[in-house]
């Protein structure tokens, strides 16, 4: 291999990465702003207590419930 062609390669290898990170960003987002929506005393207790697993645990549950959707449609 030549060094241009190590280079293209590392370049997709970024390029891949980068888009699953804003892909992975961009649904714990929108869980987040639906989690807001839904669910505002969880998110009220959450800040008030300052305890932040019922959040993540109700986070967790929107993504999972989002993804077996988005699979049961597929």
């Amino acid at each position: 291999m030549t060094n241009e062609q190590d280079t293209d390669r590392g370049l997709n290898h970024v390029a891949s990465i980068a888009g699953l990170i804003g892909v992975v960003a961009t649904i714990v987002a929108g869980s987040a702003i639906w989690l807001v929506l839904t669910e505002p005393v969880t998110i009220v207790n959450a800040v008030d207590t300052g305890e932040i697993s019922p959040v993540v645990r109700q986070l967790a549950e929107v993504i999972y419930a989002t993804m077996a959707r988005v699979l049961d449609y597929l």
